[in-house]
């Protein structure tokens, strides 16, 4: 079969169809090998095989010049833009990768060329598991060869647009990363927006947010008096005096609008976490003595760290226990509306539970359950929930997290969490119109 039959396109009439291999010299044969003193001292190397140390275990080749680099096979290739390389100077090589040099043509056009190649789509790679490019295929390539001083010219016009090229593709890299963040981003403007009284318009005839933590207060206080949940003796009110917050400690009152993350209308209360809601997880001691033995193949589910995913929850569970057991650890018992959130591991991530069925609180994971009186609720756990995931919410809640091989945060820095309060009417409405823009937000 002549050349003519197997040209891919026209060439112009001072062109010429040529092989790769009668316009280079190969290197793939042997050459003077050099000690490993001399590589550490004399030479630089590439190192095409991977790790360094495996470089130690193949045939080395030295090389002094400019010479043109191609892969050979499996991890040796390049990249995607890259067939081959350009090495110069005092170096060695391993006997993974082809080692040309021009005879009668320019070594950047050669180079231009074989980027501009798909070497797989020729029908040049052998191998599946280890795709090989051996020198027989490698020396049939067809290479359009122009005049030497054409190829200076196209060389040329190639450097020009390059950096255009790269340019471009930064621009689209960072658009493309814009266009994927876009969503995510947009979420926590809105939801930063929400919960600083932003989103919706306050509405003076709504009962102040202070009356709803008085409500909480006293359905903690019945809590209490019944044993379900325990004092927090550290627990403090914050009230407003004077256009300042104060936080009030047994008889001290100390201001703390300096830790205070931004400003809030007049009709909002700040509160700790740990002031409007029972937060806890199962103590190490009650899964040693109570829970490790007694696992049982179905009843109670146990809700662990990783069944809280992505901001769902998984409903998949590995382990039970009977109801008995949960009753009487009633203070880890998942029985009520609440949110759930790892506190080991992936912070920061926070679900629902709709109360839907009784489960229990299994390694890793607490509970944040809202003391609303029954039947009457006073603070949505929606509204917690999107406080916690705007930007805000996540830096109060992982400001003490623990810089440890998985990240972790206490159940008390859980409870110290700073929290603004809306108007109950204000909170329905907030919920409301995030849900609405979110779902706007997924069709973009």
């Amino acid at each position: 079969m002549s050349i003519a039959d197997e040209v891919p396109f026209d060439i112009p009439d001072s062109w010429e169809w040529v092989r790769f291999g009668n316009i280079v010299a190969n290197y793939d044969s042997k050459r003077r090998p050099v000690t490993k003193e001399q590589r550490k001292t004399e030479y630089g190397y590439y190192d095409y095989y991977g790790a360094t140390g495996a470089i130690d275990k193949v045939d080395d080749y030295l090389f002094e010049g400019v010479y043109l680099m191609i892969g050979e096979d499996g991890g040796n290739f390049f990249t995607d833009r890259d067939n081959s390389f350009i090495a110069s100077g005092k170096f060695w090589a391993n006997n993974h990768v082809h080692i040309v040099q021009p005879i009668i043509c320019d070594i950047w056009y050669l180079k231009h060329f074989l980027d501009s190649c798909n070497l797989p789509n020729m029908g040049l790679i052998n191998g599946i598991a280890v795709p090989k490019l051996n020198q027989e295929h490698l020396n049939s390539i067809l290479v359009p060869l122009p005049p030497i001083n054409e190829q200076i010219r196209i060389i040329t016009e190639i450097g020009r647009f390059i950096p255009l090229v790269e340019e471009y593709e930064r621009a689209t890299v960072s658009l493309n990363t814009l266009n994927k963040d876009f969503p995510s981003q947009l979420k926590k403007s809105i939801l930063q927006m929400a919960v600083q009284g932003k989103l919706v318009p306050q509405d003076e005839n709504d009962e102040p947010a202070s009356v709803l933590l008085e409500h909480i207060r006293a359905e903690k206080e019945k809590l209490i008096a019944a044993g379900k949940i325990k004092r927090d003796k550290s627990e403090s009110v914050i009230f407003r005096r004077d256009n300042s917050h104060y936080e009030k400690r047994g008889k001290e009152a100390i201001c703390i609008d300096d830790l205070l993350p931004f400003e809030i209308p007049e009709s909002w209360s700040w509160c700790y976490l740990g002031a409007l809601a029972f937060v806890t997880k199962l103590a190490g001691f009650e899964y040693t003595k109570y829970i490790a033995d007694n696992l049982k193949p179905f009843g109670i589910p146990l809700f662990k760290g990783k069944n809280v995913q992505n901001g769902q929850l998984v409903l998949s569970f590995e382990s039970y226990i009977e109801e008995s057991l949960s009753d009487e650890l009633y203070r880890s018992q998942i029985s009520r509306k609440c949110l759930l959130t790892p506190y080991v591991g992936t912070i920061g991530n926070i679900a629902i539970f709709d109360g839907s069925f009784k489960a229990h609180l299994g390694s890793n994971v607490g509970k944040i359950e809202i003391c609303n009186p029954k039947d009457s609720p006073q603070v949505m756990e929606e509204y917690v929930l999107y406080y916690l995931r705007s930007s805000a919410g996540y830096d109060e809640l992982t400001k003490y997290k623990k810089a440890t091989a998985q990240e972790s945060i206490s159940i008390e820095a859980i409870r110290n969490v700073l929290i603004p309060i809306p108007p109950l009417n204000e909170q329905i409405r907030i919920i409301k119109h995030i849900e609405n823009l979110f779902a706007m937000v997924e069709t973009l």
